[in-house]
């Protein structure tokens, strides 16, 4: 009997976004976020916050993004967490995507991949944060990984801190921005794919007008909404044509309304609103 093949995470990422609404909550379960919800930073703090925010929002928003540092400082305890978490998040029918953006070359990059995007791993997800600038072939085993489990790959292209530009902005041989080449890439990638490809890009949604082509196919991750600046009405002037494939990114603007579990899904709920509402009129 042949196994089934999964179905690819650009078509399931592209129903929860219609469904679920176009919104991208983290999970950044840092120092001073903790003592704002009044909780201990330790293991216990950790976990009450992050369960706290998994059974609020889980079963209401498209995707759960947690960042992987902020379980990792706690050492094996804090990742034995951020298992449970991905665990219930996606038995909740909320897509999980691991914000590690991991990057490296050869066997090193396979094991990356290993952990976060073959099913058999116990932090397996839906999809995972990559860093391109080692050369876009270093990420093919994440690639063919994300496409043998029917999981996604969201690669770093233009990045909402400053620094980014002196890498992002540089030009490369034939012309083009470093950024628009790693576009072109994924553009590739997703070819031919419907509704929507599995390989997605990062782009700040704090640009203004980013000055790329980000007509890749497939999802661009908008990091940058809330606290960092940005708010909903600003995503069809930094993504033009391509503003219904945004997954904007929230983390803070929601996350301060905890410990309160209606206070989390009023905002998230709000924020979810006002992109289909500044996305579609």
């Amino acid at each position: 009997m042949t196994p089934q093949t999964p179905e690819p995470f650009g078509a399931r990422l592209r129903h929860a976004m219609d469904t679920r609404g176009p919104l991208c909550v983290g999970i950044d379960p840092h120092a001073s976020l903790l003592a704002s919800w009044g909780l201990s930073d330790d293991i216990a703090g950790l976990e009450r916050f992050t369960r706290t925010v998994v059974e609020a929002l889980a079963d209401r928003v498209a995707v759960l993004k947690p960042q992987s540092a902020f379980f990792e400082r706690f050492g094996s305890r804090g990742v034995a967490v951020l298992e449970t978490a991905v665990a219930e998040a996606r038995s909740a029918g909320a897509l999980v995507l691991m914000d590690a953006k991991r990057g490296d070359i050869g066997s090193t990059m396979g094991a990356y991949a290993a952990t976060y995007l073959d099913k058999d791993s116990p932090l397996f997800s839906d999809a995972v944060t990559v860093s391109p600038y080692l050369g876009f072939g270093s990420l093919r085993p994440a690639l063919d990984a994300a496409a043998v489990s029917g999981a996604g790959v969201f690669v770093l292209a233009l990045t909402s801190n400053p620094e980014g530009a002196e890498v992002q902005r540089s030009t490369a041989a034939d012309g083009r921005s470093l950024a628009q080449l790693m576009l072109d890439h994924m553009a590739a990638e997703n070819a031919g794919a419907e509704p929507l490809g599995s390989v997605g890009a990062v782009v700040g949604a704090t640009l203004g007008d980013a000055g790329v082509n980000l007509a890749i196919n497939g999802p661009l991750l908008a990091p940058g909404i809330g606290a960092q600046g940005a708010t909903p009405a600003d995503l069809p002037a930094v993504f033009g044509e391509s503003v219904g494939n945004v997954v904007p990114s929230v983390s803070r603007g929601v996350l301060r309304h905890g410990p309160d579990v209606a206070g989390l899904r009023e905002a998230a709920t709000r924020f979810a609103d006002e992109v289909r509402t500044a996305v579609h009129g």
